[in-house]
């Protein structure tokens, strides 16, 4: 075990809502770390470390919900704050890596003395390739497979090969650099639209957009009364600004224009019934 429970861990704030409920359910206390579009923020990663942190948790590219990635100067900048806590473990969760139409500018690759660095393959590969591959430093990778013999024992060999089978073929490689593609058309057209509707909204990478509004309740009601299934950002949120995600791995560029035609719909509606 790496943390025992009340320890403090820095969380992407907003952020993914099951890693935030992971850790609550694991007795461990979150403190937020504001994000903006290039990740975490290193003055309030700093605060967090003075605050006593233990771990931090934290995506280098298609920051869900905001959209963030690391450019290779805010990883520099977060490494430079790291290393003056070198104990604290830092864990990056890079679960779109192949379709996140963003380089991977790597915490792990700062030299910092505790790290490790999860890749998963569900969202390009298949939702039922429950597979993760994990780089770590060694203490890391001992207390990891100590772990392992006590539960799982091995990830199977069968489930292995299929990934690896999928990873190394040319025909499954050139869908997935098309899916990279047209996610990244999807995404950039919505926030386009949205940005002809006047509504600010954020995401540089990934399959989400958050857009910031005051009255979460009053937008998500109203969207779906026109046909449109948003997430409200309270499930995501910390201490940031209220706000929603909309997932655009299915929203056909076409379909942005009256999306964002309805959302500016609602906000004047949210506006003159609840005051925004």
């Amino acid at each position: 075990m790496e943390l025992r429970p009340g320890d403090a861990v820095a969380m992407e704030d907003p952020g993914y809502h099951h890693l935030l409920d992971l850790v609550t359910a694991l007795g461990l206390r979150t403190v937020p770390v504001a994000v903006d579009d290039q990740g975490m923020r290193p003055e309030a990663l700093r605060d967090a470390l003075r605050a006593g942190v233990r771990a931090v948790v934290c995506s280098p590219r298609a920051q869900n919900p905001y959209g963030g990635r690391f450019s290779a100067e805010r990883r520099d900048s977060l490494v430079a704050v790291l290393q003056e806590e070198p104990d604290v473990l830092v864990v990056e969760n890079d679960h779109a890596s192949a379709v996140a139409d963003a380089p991977l500018h790597a915490l792990a690759a700062g030299g910092l003395e505790r790290w490790v660095h999860v890749r998963t393959v569900s969202k390009f590969l298949g939702t039922d390739l429950r597979w993760a591959a994990a780089a770590c430093d060694p203490i890391t990778l001992a207390r990891h497979d100590g772990r392992m013999l006590l539960t799982s024992g091995w990830v199977s060999h069968l489930l292995q090969e299929t990934v690896y089978e999928l990873m190394t073929d040319d025909d499954t490689r050139a869908l997935v650099a098309r899916a990279q593609d047209a996610y990244a058309l999807r995404r950039n057209a919505l926030r386009h639209q949205l940005a002809e509707q006047g509504i600010p909204s954020h995401s540089v990478s990934g399959l989400n957009v958050w857009v910031p509004v005051r009255d979460e309740s009053a937008v998500v009601n109203g969207l779906r009364s026109y046909g449109w299934w948003v997430a409200a950002g309270a499930r995501f949120r910390l201490a940031s600004a209220p706000g929603v995600r909309i997932s655009v791995a299915e929203l056909e560029p076409s379909d942005a224009v009256r999306l964002a035609s309805d959302f500016a719909v609602v906000l004047g509606e949210s506006e003159a019934t609840y005051g925004g």
